[in-house]
Parts: structure tokens; sequence; C-alpha cells
């Protein structure tokens, strides 16, 4: 099956087995314009690939995703209709990920921060190599949490424990994350790519109907939780995107990241 994607993501296919590759390892993964619109269109493609059992997914180089890549983000600054149209690819890639009906293991390779974090936790196995974390500072940057983190995590961890990190942005260890809830397991940084496709063949080896009819009666559950909280938390980010405090915490990052290229 042919791929109608942008070269920020690839989809690389072997045998039952697609790897969906987060391709921009230059930018640490950071998340575009056309990465987001990739992420929220490559469900339904790799639905539709008949020969397809299990995906995995992963990040090119050093980092799963280091979250929006602050010059796309600055540009809603001054672009309200860009701003609209990324929260509403927001909620599509969380829809699509839900609704998805093959078994998808991320295998986090590195660091995974905001829409990145959210899309690692939004698989049904979480392999994380020991180098890598997991983070979401939405609210440092003056927005709210709200394409993932603040609907989803306290599904998955201990409310008290979400809180604390959601509302300081904290990095998360890989063993913490296993301990929260937020991963399923650690792996040796060498040994994380083979243990995912371990993992993959072996879910490919199962009865498909019966593995896609689990998942999704699991999902039910996540599904009927997140409705409020999900439409809440967009609503709430959008809001904030449009405050004085997030306007002058991207731009004060702007500065630093001009004064470290000088």
């Amino acid at each position: 099956m042919k791929y109608d994607l942008p070269d920020a993501l690839i989809v690389e296919c072997d045998g039952p087995i697609r790897t969906v590759v987060i391709n921009r390892p230059d930018a640490l993964n950071a998340v575009d314009k056309d990465l987001h619109w990739a992420f929220a269109h490559v469900w339904r493609q790799l639905a539709a690939d008949v020969d397809a059992s299990v995906v995995v997914l992963t990040g090119a180089g050093r980092a799963f995703s280091a979250g929006g890549d602050l010059e796309w983000l600055t540009s809603f600054l001054d672009d309200p209709v860009a701003r609209d149209e990324s929260i509403r690819e927001a909620a599509e890639i969380v829809d699509e990920m839900m609704r998805f009906p093959l078994p998808v293991i991320a295998a986090v390779n590195g660091p995974a921060v905001g829409l990145g974090c959210s899309m690692a936790v939004l698989c049904d196995i979480v392999l994380v190599s020991e180098t890598a974390s997991l983070a979401d500072p939405h609210v440092a940057v003056g927005l709210a949490a709200g394409d993932g983190g603040a609907a989803f995590w306290p599904l998955l961890t201990p409310i008290l424990r979400s809180r604390e990190f959601l509302f300081t942005g904290d990095r998360i260890s890989a063993s913490m994350a296993v301990e929260l809830g937020l991963a399923s397991r650690v792996v040796a940084p060498d040994d994380l790519a083979d243990e995912a496709h371990r993992l993959a063949l072996r879910l490919a080896g199962l009865p498909k109907d019966a593995l896609r009819h689990t998942k999704r009666v699991v999902n039910m559950h996540l599904s009927r939780a997140l409705a409020g909280p999900m439409q809440a938390g967009l609503a709430a980010e959008i809001a904030t995107m449009q405050s004085p405090e997030h306007r002058e915490r991207l731009q004060e990052l702007e500065k630093r990241g001009q004064r470290r290229g000088q």
C-alpha cells in the first residue's frame, strides 16, 4: 500500500508490521505543521492497509518527539485560523488513535514531550528506553494541558501524581513512568527496536479478530471517560493560547533560542 504522508512521518512495511517513524531527527522530531497533519491522517491510512496487523510507533535519532516546534507554535500568536486548525487536528489525532483497530506499540527511544508524550501514552503498549523520559510542559509555556495530558493521565495514574507532573512539567524518567502507569516496561536502549519488533511479531501471530475486539472493548472505557475532559481540555488550551502569559513565555523561549544560535 502507498501511504500519502509528508517526509516527516515514514511508514516502513515488514510483513504484517508497520513501523511509523517520526522523522525530523535534526529537530528532535518536534511537531511542525506537516507532522501534525500527518499524525491526524496516518491512522486511517494504516487501518486501510489490509496486510497490516500491528503498528510500532517510534522516533528517528535520539528523541521520540520533543513536542511542538517553537516556530510553528509562535506563528499561532498572530494567526487564529492556523491556531484553531491545530486544535481541530489535535482532537482528530486523539480520536483516531482511540478508534484505531490494530494494536499499537510505542517504542519510546528518547524524550517524549507534549504531544509526543500524549501519543506515546495513547498507544496500547509503551516500551521505554532506559534513557527515555516523558514530560508535559504545557503549563510552563502558559497553556492548559489540553491535548491529552490533563484528560488522559488521570485515567492511568494516581490523580495526585498526575497533578504534580502536569502542574510542574517535570521530566518523568523511564522507571518512574512505569511506576506511575504511563509506560508498560523499561528496555535497554540497544534492545528497544528488537524488543518492539519481537512483541509486534507475537501480536501479529494472534487471532486478529479476537485481538481487535479485545482492544475495542478496553478502549470503550477510555473513550467514555475521555469524552467530557477532552472537549474541556481543548477548549481551555485554545483559550490559553490567546493569553498574554502564553505570548510572553513563547517570545522568551524564542529569544533564548536566538541567543543560543549566535
